[in-house]
This record gives C-alpha cells, sequence and structure tokens, in this order.
C-alpha cells in the first residue's frame, strides 16, 4: 500500500487494496478512475454472505466529537474534524478532512445516519480540491444505492445488495468511521468477526475481519487494541473506552492521531 496511490476493482468479494486512510495524499485521481471502473461494472451487485455480530436493544453510540492528525511517513499531512450526535432517534456521525496532496489542499466531508444498532440509513460524502465530486448513498434493507456526481460528467448510479442490512462504511480520507466500526464490534462476544464493507467514493463493497488484541501500551497509555484486517492489509485501532485515539497502519507508516 504506498499513499498516494489507490488500486481499483470491480470485484464485489475483495476489499480494495488501499484502506481509507491510505488516500490521505491524493483525493482527486480516485474519482476519475472511479467512473470508468463503474461504467464497466452492471447496475446492481450482489455481495456475498457476511457474519456480522448482532446487537440487543438500545443504542451501542454515545454522543462525542474530536479532532485528528492524519500523519505519514512522521510528517502531518492533514487534519480531521468529527462528531457523532443523537438526532430524532437516530443518529448522525460526521467528518471534515483536510488533507495535502500534489495539487493542493483536498477538502472532503462525510455524513453518515445511523440506526440506534449502528445500521447504516443514509450517506452523503462531497469532496472540493483538484476535483469535485459528490454522493449519496441510501440503503433500504440490505441493498445500497448511490448516485455520484462528478464534476462535467453526467450522474451515475450504482447498487449493491448485501445479505445483511448491517453494513460498515469505511470511505476514504474519513477515518472516524473506525469509530463507528468499533461500535459495531461485539465487545462481549469478542474473537474476529466479519462485517460487510461499502467503500461508496470507489464505489466498492467488500468485507474486513476485526478482532480484539486487548490491552496494549500505545504512547504510554494502556488502551484497548482491535485489528482490522483485509485479504490485503491491516489497520489497528486504538480505543480508550469506546473513544478511538489511535489507527496505524505500519505498511504504509501512516498513523491517524487523535488530540
Amino acid at each position: 500500500m504506498t499513499p498516494g496511490r489507490e488500486s481499483k476493482r470491480s470485484s464485489c468479494n475483495r476489499y480494495p487494496h488501499s484502506l481509507p486512510i491510505a488516500g490521505v495524499v491524493i483525493l482527486g485521481s480516485a474519482f476519475a478512475a472511479g467512473i470508468g471502473a463503474g461504467a464497466r461494472m452492471p447496475g446492481r451487485v450482489r455481495v456475498g454472505k457476511d457474519s456480522q455480530a448482532k446487537t440487543g436493544g438500545g443504542s451501542i453510540f454515545e454522543a462525542e466529537k474530536g479532532r485528528f492528525r492524519i500523519m505519514v511517513n512522521g510528517q502531518q499531512v492533514g487534519k480531521e474534524e468529527f462528531e457523532i450526535t443523537p438526532n430524532n432517534g437516530k443518529w448522525i456521525a460526521r467528518g471534515t478532512t483536510d488533507a495535502q496532496t500534489a495539487k493542493g489542499t483536498a477538502h472532503v466531508t462525510g455524513t453518515l445516519e445511523l440506526q440506534p444498532d449502528g445500521t447504516p440509513v443514509r450517506y452523503e460524502w462531497s469532496t472540493q480540491g483538484a476535483k469535485k465530486a459528490s454522493a449519496a448513498v441510501t440503503f433500504a434493507g440490505a441493498t445500497a444505492s448511490i448516485e455520484l456526481h462528478l464534476e462535467n460528467a453526467r450522474p451515475f448510479t450504482q447498487q449493491f445488495t448485501f445479505s445483511s442490512p448491517r453494513i460498515a462504511i469505511l470511505d476514504n480520507n474519513l477515518n472516524y468511521q473506525y469509530a463507528v466500526l468499533a461500535r459495531l464490534y461485539d465487545w462481549s462476544k469478542k474473537g474476529p468477526q466479519t462485517f460487510s464493507v461499502l467503500v461508496p467514493q470507489e464505489l466498492t463493497p467488500g468485507s474486513a475481519t476485526v478482532e480484539s488484541l486487548g490491552k496494549q501500551d500505545s504512547g504510554g497509555k494502556s488502551l484497548e487494541e482491535l485489528r482490522v484486517k483485509t485479504e490485503d492489509n491491516e489497520v489497528d485501532l486504538y480505543l480508550d473506552g469506546t473513544r478511538l485515539m489511535r489507527i496505524a497502519v505500519p505498511s504504509a507508516n501512516a498513523e491517524v492521531i487523535r488530540d
């Protein structure tokens, strides 16, 4: 995984080689490539069976807000602000990232509406920089419908059908979504748990396995570690209770640190 380059795959059972934070130094090229790949994909894609953990009554979320520093090779290349708040019986998780690219500063936002158990209802993202783009994803049961708008191009639509309506959104350059994934993980059960995943900016579905590694030392603090593994890579999440404090991708020498 090399920062600044993102692979594109149309297969519906493989997660993209570059995990979301790997794209922090380039946001524009993924959109042009996404239209090319999308034009070759069928209008409906069915994703295979998943084994997501189920939650009981009440909500898995708590209100919080925070700020991340995005680091690659020891240098800060971006920052992100996020908040998770209740809203009329549902929850809103939103984040805004500003990242340095070869063509200047790119600005990306993402707003995710969720049921109390973490089931997604609607997701919207937009980016401004070398290229401008926006999209909305609506969820009807286990079906996700995406409408993508690119500058100087006709709108493009794509639909994916999963085996469960509980889908994890892990979009490019919006790392607060790992905090949502950590809430989806069943901490009482522990062990490896597999989640269906959607990366809207890449029009790519897939899966990821999450597993608790217990208490670990991170920056002199004892934090809970969750390892997120895909076929090609792994990301380590470090949490203080339910608060996501750090994300590390050793293979890319990249990390996201909470202020």
